[in-house]
């Protein structure tokens, strides 16, 4: 029986200028997905797994999960090259309420969040240069929040007001979000510099390692026979929730508990697909953009990280000072001026991040503003520069009040078992519409299918499965978050009878 080929559009997307080519999608996906947290979260995962090969095999399993993902929005994105991204997809093959939910959790605390916490990164490794610029020297103090039990998880144990660095994180996002309504050519220019900076630091990280930093110690207590330490069957203990009691659980699980921190440093390399509307023959350019990005960082990644291992012992990498690993690492090898060639690394690259967050995430509220789900004003373009520019500022705004309010960094931890969900509810609907819409152009389709969307979808539902379990801290609030926006949606649906699901 023939079925009928459906043409999703976006209402006004004539007016993008297509600003981006294959340069600038790669370095979208790339610059997105590089910000602090290479440099910081091998310690977290060092703790738990406590063995060389297990901090490796970490990395590698969400290497694996980021590109295979990559692979799967690559044929969404070819097929449906329209701003706004996974939200467009989510709304195309599960319903309007299930895109609603994703833009609703990605203004509120994903994408606003990561900002907000990107940006106080910069400010934190710009007091390295100006110990003026503190989380304790205060402009404006307004509370401390204390710490609130709830279950396993604890709530509050924050302070709430204007200092220092959180003031250059809100300076940061003010100058970042004004610049990208200058067009999306400037901020795709500033995008291409800094990405490519920051990837010629943290490759110049790895050669560092490679060929000055080599400690002889730290390779013979990490690799060989060391490497496979505590590596097998054994039983790995991990503490559930916030003060919780010990469990012990097996090497898998134990690596999936790990994901929270690898999973978090590549994410946002879906960004890319938010800025579709400008981005010239995405049919072609966004598949290339996502596959060639993630797989370069990914490398990068993983080889870093066996920089890590040698050139301090895994001792040093679990307990390097405030988790800074790659600080510690360029110490060994510069000494005590290492600190600041490292701090100056990630300012590039948290600056750079941030320009990338706050270009891309404004597409998805446009979005949204267009089928009437959004405040209206978010759906009109610049009359001059062609951009969201109502929708820049409203995520500045917000962003801003997380930068004051200190919740941002429990923000984020709660909502990786978000990110999870709609991940997996995204590769689900590639399924749903290979079935709903078999006729319909696919200039690219994903290398793998069905077994390795499948495999993702697998991998992901037990890392959160596994998390709710043994994680609780990081997961129920993430979800209650999704779940706040039902009633959302059918409120706002119901104050706007227009809402569309136009196809």
């Amino acid at each position: 029986m023939a079925t009928e080929t459906k043409t999703v559009s976006i209402a006004g997307e004539s007016e993008w200028v297509k600003g981006l080519g294959l340069t600038s999608a790669t370095t979208l996906v790339m610059g997105s997905m590089i910000g602090s947290g290479i440099f910081i979260v091998s310690a977290e995962i060092a703790r738990l797994v406590d063995s060389p090969a297990l901090l490796i095999a970490a990395w590698v399993v969400t290497g694996f999960m980021t590109i295979t993902g990559a692979l799967a929005y690559g044929e969404l994105a070819a097929m449906m090259p329209h701003a706004g991204g996974q939200y467009v997809y989510l709304r195309e093959s599960l319903g309007p309420l299930w895109g609603f939910l994703y833009g609703w959790t990605l203004f509120l605390v994903i994408q606003t969040g990561t900002i907000a916490a990107v940006g106080v990164a910069f400010g934190k490794f710009l007091g390295v240069f100006s110990p003026s610029i503190s989380s304790t020297n205060w402009i404006w103090h307004i509370a401390h929040v204390p710490p609130i039990p709830i279950g396993p998880m604890v709530l509050g144990n924050m302070d709430v007001g204007l200092n220092t660095q959180n003031l250059m994180a809100v300076l940061i996002v003010i100058f970042l979000s004004v610049l990208n309504i200058f067009g999306v050519k400037t901020g795709a220019a500033v995008q291409n510099v800094f990405t490519f900076a920051k990837t010629a630091a943290l490759l110049g990280l790895v050669l560092l390692g490679v060929f000055l930093g080599r400690n002889a110690s730290a390779i013979a207590a990490n690799f060989g026979a060391n490497f496979w330490h505590n590596a097998g069957w054994a039983l790995h203990p991990v503490q559930v929730g916030v003060g919780g009691p010990i469990a012990l659980v097996g090497t898998i699980t134990i690596i999936a508990v790990a994901q929270v921190g690898s999973l978090f440093s590549a994410d946002a390399w879906n960004n890319v697909t938010f800025t579709a509307g400008e981005v010239r023959n995405p049919q072609r350019n966004l598949p290339l953009a996502l596959a060639l990005g993630t797989g370069a960082v990914i490398l990068l990644y993983v080889l870093a990280n066996f920089v890590y291992l040698s050139v301090l012992p895994l001792a040093g990498i679990q307990h390097a000072p405030e988790d800074r690993v790659a600080t510690a690492v360029v110490q060994q090898i510069f000494g005590a001026g290492g600190a600041q060639i490292m701090a100056f690394a990630i300012l590039i690259s948290t600056f750079g991040c941030n320009n990338g967050l706050i270009l891309a995430g404004a597409r998805v509220y446009y979005a949204m503003a267009k089928n009437g789900l959004f405040f209206r004003s978010a759906g009109r373009l610049h009359p001059k520069y062609h951009t969201p520019a109502h929708s820049l500022l409203m995520q500045c705004v917000w962003t801003c009040i997380l930068c004051i309010s200190g919740s941002y960094g429990q923000l984020l931890d709660y909502i990786i078992f978000a990110v999870l969900v709609f991940y997996i509810l995204t590769i689900a609907g590639l399924f749903v519409l290979r079935a709903k819409r078999p006729d319909e152009p696919r200039p690219y389709r994903a290398i793998g299918y069905p077994v390795l969307p499948a495999m993702y979808i697998l991998m992901a539902v037990f890392i959160d499965v596994v998390l709710l379990r043994y994680k609780p801290q990081y997961t129920w609030p993430g979800l209650i978050i999704v779940l706040v926006g039902i009633p959302v949606y059918f409120l706002w649906s119901k104050r706007n009878p227009q809402v569309s699901t136009e196809e």
